[in-house]
């Protein structure tokens, strides 16, 4: 069947296929793929966190740069990240896929086993979910549910002037990856910390680890995840949180990949730090008598890295300080 495509198959046999991946759901997921909707058990005392994302075929990715078991695994991760950055714990995701009729069986399937891979390893059992025929772009919907307690919630509202920003790993790898696949870079020819960038773009991981310890810990005032790029997860908590901002242009922990492949091209790396979406790294707000406790938590996640990059202010605005001269700190990335 190398030559089969979705539409030989069937919905209903993609369905059948689909839940052969899957497997048998645990034991709190009474009901699971192949019913009207998906049963959970919930966890006492906790509350249940929803979160979805989409990506739209020519808007988040290309087929002819990126191969399907990528767009499988990032289809899920982008949910994950919204989880990690409310510090919940995933526990069960949802898939709903729009599907060309003419796509190859074999990249369905490459599709569903990376998106059932990086399920099992966050605990998020695939349930359930809904296909379609596309006549035009491949379109895949995430949902992902989480867990959290209710005094361990992480938002965007809850930082006041003086909080210390932190940054969970570098930026900028996914922009600058996504700008070497649009430019027609081989692959076989970036340098490993440039292929790493494509890497990240392709593949991104949630902080998950890092997320849930700061909201066990209740070492963070406010968080979000980097989905649109600093720049934007700046802009939000300070405008959620009522506050100004300045980040230190010179602490931003840039992606040797990015800096790379920016002298390559005579491009600015900082730029692509700060205003280039899909990192999916966290960005925390921190009271400074909390900051023991923060880096306490920070332990768990080590293997990360933070990095205090910036502040919450009194004063209205969001900056970029360059040595001590303040201008303004840009956009990240909006659909419209």
């Amino acid at each position: 069947m190398s030559d089969a495509t979705v539409a030989s198959v069937g919905e209903h046999g993609l369905i059948e296929r689909l839940r052969a991946r899957a497997g048998s759901p645990p034991a709190w997921i009474p009901i699971g793929i192949g019913d009207d909707a998906a049963v959970i058990e919930p966890l006492r005392g906790e509350l249940t966190v929803v979160t979805t994302d989409s990506l739209v075929e020519t808007v988040h990715f290309r087929r002819d740069w990126t191969p399907l078991a990528a767009v499988g695994h990032k289809a899920l991760a982008v949910s994950l990240s919204d989880l990690a950055a409310m510090g919940a714990t995933p526990r069960a995701s949802l898939l709903s896929l729009a599907l060309p009729p003419d796509l190859p069986l074999r990249e369905f399937d490459e599709f569903i086993d990376a998106f059932l891979a990086l399920a099992s390893r966050a605990g998020a059992p695939l349930v359930g979910g809904n296909l379609s025929r596309s006549p035009g772009p491949l379109v895949a919907d995430s949902i992902a549910l989480g867990s959290v307690h209710r005094r361990r919630v992480l938002r965007r509202d809850g930082g006041r002037p003086g909080d210390e920003l932190y940054l969970t790993g570098t930026v900028g790898a996914a922009a600058a990856g996504l700008a070497m696949l649009s430019t027609g870079a081989k692959r076989p020819e970036l340098q490993p910390e440039e292929a790493e960038c494509v890497a990240r773009y392709e593949r991104p991981d949630a902080r998950l680890r890092c997320g849930t310890a700061m909201g066990r810990a209740r070492a963070a005032a406010a968080c979000m995840d980097l989905s649109d790029g600093l720049a934007d997860a700046v802009r939000q908590i300070a405008a959620a949180s009522h506050t100004g901002a300045v980040i230190d242009a010179a602490r931003v922990p840039v992606h040797p990949g990015a800096r790379s492949w920016a002298q390559r091209t005579h491009g600015d790396a900082l730029a692509l730090a700060v205003s280039g979406g899909e990192d999916y790294e966290l960005l925390f707000a921190v009271r400074p008598r909390w900051r023991g406790a923060f880096r306490a938590a920070g332990r768990l996640c080590s293997d990360v890295g933070l990095t205090h990059v910036g502040r919450l202010t009194a004063e209205p605005g969001v900056w970029l300080d360059r040595g001590g001269t303040l201008e303004p700190l840009g956009q990240g990335f909006a659909h419209f």
